[in-house]
């Protein structure tokens, strides 16, 4: 069996060699360990650091896409490169590789499809009282949308077998951690989770500038996963909730109208009936959205096959760079 252990890598080259030599080249139940590098658009020396720190494939993205893109790009490589399991982690160092043996043991004793390393983040250090709280409300709001039971949703440190990765498909623009867990959910993906490590801060997440950016991003992502896939019972609670508003503003119509007592009367009729309007509006938009969400199934079931037959075929990884840089 072969594992490969990704590192997604925007302008890493000084944090680099030491993410990489803690790495291991040996892990029980695994006949190869591999190394892949995801350069997304570095403007530094990121891909000449990571050839000469011995990583086995590097993926140069053209332009900087985002994690997200970089961590899918990785996904589709490692899986071209004959992966069996594939091991995602940050290039800063955050995570001790050392627990990469345990993070793959459910996997290799077939208890999961993907496993996510819980950083249990009430004990790290650097994280604020602010922060701690957030994470903990934010992986509530995920285990509920995603019917799963991972105590630690952001952590980047996380293992996929082959199936798993050949099912997840991340279109996101900003994170992939949220949406994969959420799809692991509703693909009724076997999702686990380990106790991991971590290691000192070397550097300022580059991901939340703030706290009230942390809440906004993570809050649109969970929200836009979720629509996605459960688009008919999100607008008809937007339906139901319009058509409360618009029954309430019509019944202080109709006191008005029995006992003659009371002001705004006509505007209650009019605001009632926009109401209403609103609500058959969002109802509407979600039997749309419901067949459009169908339809997504079918797309994403053709896309696994094509990507189980370019496995088949031998196709290259996009955009990968051999030995000689080309």
């Amino acid at each position: 069996m072969k594992l490969i252990i990704q590192i997604p890598c925007f302008n890493e080259a000084k944090q680099l060699p030491a993410t990489l030599a803690e790495l291991p080249r040996e892990v029980p139940g695994f006949g190869e360990v591999e190394w892949l590098v995801v350069d997304d658009g570095s403007t530094d020396e990121t891909s000449a650091v990571a050839r000469a720190c011995g990583v086995d494939h590097i993926v140069r993205l053209t332009g900087h896409m985002g994690l997200a893109a970089a961590f899918q790009a990785g996904l589709d490589a490692a899986l071209k490169l004959g992966a069996d399991v594939i091991v995602n982690t940050d290039a800063d160092n955050q995570y001790e590789a050392d627990d990469i043996p345990d993070l793959v043991r459910p996997i290799l004793d077939h208890e999961a499809d993907i496993v996510i390393g819980n950083r249990q983040t009430s004990t790290i250090a650097h994280f604020s009282p602010t922060k701690k709280i957030l994470q903990r409300l934010g992986s509530a709001v995920v285990r509920r949308v995603s019917d799963t039971t991972v105590p630690d949703v952001t952590s980047g440190f996380r293992a996929y077998n082959r199936d798993a990765a050949l099912q997840v498909q991340v279109v996101s623009k900003f994170t992939y951690t949220l949406e994969s867990i959420i799809q692991a959910g509703k693909l009724a993906l076997a999702v686990r989770d380990v106790p991991v490590r971590t290691n000192a801060q070397t550097r300022p997440s580059r991901l939340f500038g703030s706290t009230w950016s942390y809440v906004r991003r993570n809050g649109v992502a969970i929200f836009r996963v979720y629509t996605t896939y459960e688009p008919l019972r999100v607008f008809m609670v937007g339906a139901l909730i319009a058509a409360a508003i618009g029954a309430a503003v019509w019944i202080r119509f109709l006191v008005y109208f029995v006992t003659g007592h009371g002001r705004g009367h006509v505007q209650s009729v009019i605001f009632g009936a926009t109401m209403l309007l609103v609500a058959m509006q969002f109802a509407a938009i979600g039997i749309l959205a419901d067949v459009v969400a169908a339809t997504r199934v079918l797309v994403q079931r053709t896309l696994e096959r094509v990507r189980r037959v370019e496995l088949q075929l031998g196709v290259e990884p996009s955009l990968y760079e051999d030995e000689g840089g080309e």
